[in-house]
């Protein structure tokens, strides 16, 4: 029983731990209380200076506003499409490219490896980008959000060292009741390796979710615009409106002040990705630990 008695060390630890960690966790969280509370704000108390952790008289109005909007509609549709199809098509290209650079049989698959990792530290640039993509006729394309990011060196590394931790018997013994490469990647590699495609499944889709540089640069169209661009104009519409009033007290008798509306776009466009994670976490300390650790 003595051995299991902590001492003075290890309980002044573990309480600086716990301290520590709950100080980044309220400032991890507060932010997001933060825009919260102000999109529930009326005008009055949003234009308050201070600290905003829960609204006196909350209110719809912001968020009544924003979705009146045909624009964010559309660029829901468009973001939704585009974190689907991108998603999907990263796991299944970055799994085909990360099978045989697995596989110690694979010819010259240390000099492609290198050749993979090569690429991640050199960029060709956004002029030479840009022009590839209109040569491959990308410009006000679809398929210019899902094409050209569909395979990472970073994830085929990542993936790539989740199915080497998978035995080498196990892939043996159906390539002997006669499993072609394509049966051992799809009905043995991919269903022991759900940790990882749930890991990397969520880092694309995230980043697609978040993506708006692309939409800004490569297309034109409204049709195509994007949930961040939404918001980036909302940002820049609201503030120059808001910067056009007689004073900050006008501007507060308005149906809603320009932080109300940025706020409310903001959780808006961030709330199917925080609902979403809860659901995959799980795979994460599995999926990035035997992903990072084997080589």
């Amino acid at each position: 029983m003595n051995s299991l008695r902590l001492t003075i060390g290890e309980r002044l630890f573990n309480i600086l731990n716990i301290a520590l960690l709950a100080l980044l966790g309220i400032c991890t969280l507060y932010p997001f209380l933060y825009e919260l509370t102000i999109s529930l704000s009326p005008p009055e108390e949003a234009v308050q200076s201070g600290w905003h952790l829960f609204p006196d008289h909350p209110t719809l109005q912001a968020y009544a506003q924003i979705l009146k909007r045909s624009e964010i509609h559309t660029a829901y549709l468009v973001t939704i499409a585009r974190t689907i199809a991108g998603t999907a098509l990263a796991l299944m290209l970055t799994s085909m490219v990360a099978y045989p650079l697995s596989r110690k049989t694979f010819p010259h698959r240390k000099t492609l490896l290198f050749l993979l990792i090569f690429s991640m530290m050199f960029g060709g640039g956004l002029i030479p980008s840009y022009l590839l993509k209109k040569e491959l006729g990308l410009i006000d394309n679809f398929l210019v959000y899902i094409v050209p990011g569909a395979v990472s060196a970073f994830n085929v590394i990542i993936m790539r060292n989740f199915f080497q931790s998978i035995p080498e018997e196990l892939v043996e013994s159906i390539k002997m009741d006669g499993a072609n490469e394509r049966i051992v990647l799809t009905r043995l590699i991919v269903p022991l390796s759900l940790p990882v495609l749930a890991v990397v499944g969520l880092w694309t889709a995230v980043e697609q979710w978040n993506a708006w540089f692309d939409s800004l640069i490569y297309t034109n169209k409204p049709n195509l615009q994007v949930l961040q661009l939404f918001l980036r104009q909302v940002v820049i519409t609201e503030t120059s409106s808001f910067l056009g009033d007689v004073s900050r007290e006008a501007n507060a008798q308005r149906a809603m002040t320009p932080e109300s509306m940025k706020a409310a776009t903001v959780m808006i466009i961030s709330m199917p990705i925080v609902i979403v994670y809860p659901f995959i976490q799980r795979f994460f300390v599995k999926g990035i630990m035997l992903g990072s650790v084997k080589g």
